[in-house]
């Protein structure tokens, strides 16, 4: 019995210790070979060039997640009755899937600079990025979720006379509800690169902007840590979104 505990921290201090031993061998590396900074900086420059760049590096982290939260707010509320449309009326499907599926086929990179020339240079244009980014996997998993009901449910609920808005209340939410969250942990990571390419094109502001003019200067420890904040904002939405999930959904289908 009292192995257990041990066995438990043994397995939590792994993944933290692997991470910090390549962080090692990254380092070692890198002065042992005289890599330049240009090419291939140090952890521990990377640290001191965010350490520089602290002020910066937070401003421009609030622009990217409050672009992307936004953005992803505003995908699901659209994605949501548009989905519903979708998986309950049949002509509505055939005539708004290839049109979605066309618009998700497009790379986004190529999508951005149009977006930009509609909208102008500002918060909207990378807002809209990041919907288009997150609209379809949501609507795609949603609309898997309500058509994912067991026959032999449905049966149940009509013999029990239920009505078509108690099928759908009670059974057809609870079902979508695990679609829905992976849906929504999908596109939240894609909402971060939405924002990241809009940043890219044309944009004075946020963590992308900062990666492109960082390189530019070869200043790329500044790039790398802007990189790994990136990450990290991804992440923390990732778990969020799960944790959201764990709330709500007390099972899976």
């Amino acid at each position: 019995m009292a192995a257990a505990p041990f066995k438990s921290v043994i397995a939590r201090a792994t993944t933290p210790l692997i991470y910090g031993l390549l962080l090692i061998l990254w380092e070692a590396c890198v002065r042992v070979f005289k890599i330049p900074g240009w090419m291939l900086p140090a952890p521990s420059a990377i640290i001191a060039a965010a350490e520089d760049w602290a002020p910066e590096l937070l401003h421009h982290s609030l622009v990217t997640l409050s672009e992307t939260v936004f953005g992803f707010l505003v995908a699901l509320a659209l994605s949501l009755p548009l989905a519903i449309l979708v998986a309950f009326t049949v002509t509505l499907r055939r005539l708004l899937y290839p049109i979605l599926l066309g618009l998700q086929s497009v790379p986004k990179v190529a999508l951005a600079p149009l977006v930009i020339l509609w909208l102008g240079i500002g918060v909207l244009p990378k807002i809209v990025i990041v919907i288009l980014v997150c609209f379809f996997p949501i609507l795609v998993n949603v609309v898997a979720g309500l058509e994912a009901v067991p026959r032999a449910m449905l049966d149940l609920m009509h013999s029990l006379k239920a009505s078509q808005p108690a099928i759908f209340r009670r059974l057809r939410i609870p079902i979508a509800l695990p679609h829905l969250f992976t849906g929504c942990k999908i596109a939240i990571t894609f909402a971060v690169i939405g924002a990241v390419i809009s940043e890219f094109v044309a944009a004075q502001d946020g963590l992308g902007y900062l990666i492109m003019i960082s390189t530019a200067q070869s200043q790329t420890p500044l790039a790398f840590a802007a990189i790994i904040l990136l990450t990290l904002i991804s992440i923390v939405l990732f778990y969020a979104v799960e944790l959201v999930e764990k709330r709500f959904v007390t099972w899976t289908p």
